[in-house]
């Protein structure tokens, strides 16, 4: 027997899911009607009817059952051996796609404590921000803060929430008052968060530095420059805390939350890939144990 088209089986196994061509219309992003069509072609090549139309509503006939017993069957074994054709070897290394400011002054430093704890996940890392093409670059999970949008498809793990607040040198004076000396000095900013001061004005309820200061084109070298004692940069708790916990930064306010996370994306459920999963849980811990220790630094701030 000639078997009919696969897609036709595909949009009947769906709305036999469904018991509503709607709904699988809505699952396959196809229009009503053309899943209509799709059944109607099905029942014209196999002879027989599949489904009863009553009231708006649609029914499994004997036949549509007995077809479905048969494809539930078949696309399951489908989707599962599809899944472990996409399984990688397990001493396959692990790409990640990471913002470089994150990557240089968070990430790296601890690394080596991930493979310690993983010696068989290598973690192979990339440096860049905002959109990733997954496929095109060879990535297999990407660590971004979510201040943009991705595709709905993608699987987005949150990692943890972004905290913010100046920093600055220590003993960098802006000819003020001692609890609020840095509000003299220059304000440095830079062009990848632009809006880095008035958000963190805002979440803080405090003013800003009187004296605008130069504007970098990266985030890292905003704080490089912070800790060259060029001025009061606006700085990540993350990015931050090692600088802090060393003394070669301070946080004169502390950090507040600027209602920004950072993501851990991916193109399919970490919970899929055991090393995406360890890297995951590995991420959490150590953002949540830096984010305590910066709070626990004696800073006046929210955390």
């Amino acid at each position: 027997m000639k078997l009919p088209p696969l897609n036709t089986l595909r949009v009947f196994d769906a709305a036999a899911r469904h018991q509503a061509f709607g709904k699988a219309a809505e699952e396959l992003h196809v229009t009503h009607g053309a899943v209509s069509r799709q059944i109607r072609l099905l029942e014209e090549a196999l002879g027989m009817t599949l489904f009863e139309r009553r009231n708006r509503a649609v029914f499994l006939t004997d036949a549509g059952r007995q077809l479905f017993d048969v494809t539930r069957t078949l696309f399951e074994q489908l989707s599962a051996g599809l899944a472990k054709l996409r399984q990688p070897a397990a001493d396959a290394p692990l790409v990640l796609s990471c913002e470089p400011t994150i990557a240089m002054m968070w990430l790296i430093p601890r690394l080596p404590d991930f493979q310690r704890e993983h010696p068989a996940v290598q973690v192979h890392l990339y440096a860049a921000g905002g959109p990733v093409d997954f496929t095109a670059q060879g990535v297999d999970v990407a660590l971004r803060r979510n201040d943009f949008e991705w595709d709905t498809a993608l699987h987005a793990e949150r990692v943890c929430e972004e905290w913010t607040g100046p920093v600055r040198r220590p003993g960098l004076s802006g000819g003020g008052a001692a609890t609020d000396d840095w509000l003299g000095a220059p304000a440095l900013g830079s062009a990848t968060r632009p809006q880095a001061w008035k958000d963190w004005s805002r979440a803080a309820g405090l003013k800003p530095p009187r004296v605008a200061g130069p504007t970098y084109e990266h985030f890292y070298l905003s704080l490089q420059a912070a800790t060259a004692g060029l001025g009061v940069a606006i700085g990540s708790a993350l990015m931050a805390c090692d600088a802090v916990r060393d003394r070669r930064l301070e946080a004169p306010c502390g950090f507040v939350r600027d209602g920004s996370a950072y993501v851990l994306l991916s193109p399919r459920s970490c919970t899929e890939d055991a090393r995406a999963q360890a890297f995951l849980q590995w991420l959490r811990r150590e953002a949540a144990a830096s984010l305590r220790a910066v709070a626990a630094g004696g800073t006046p701030g929210e955390a």
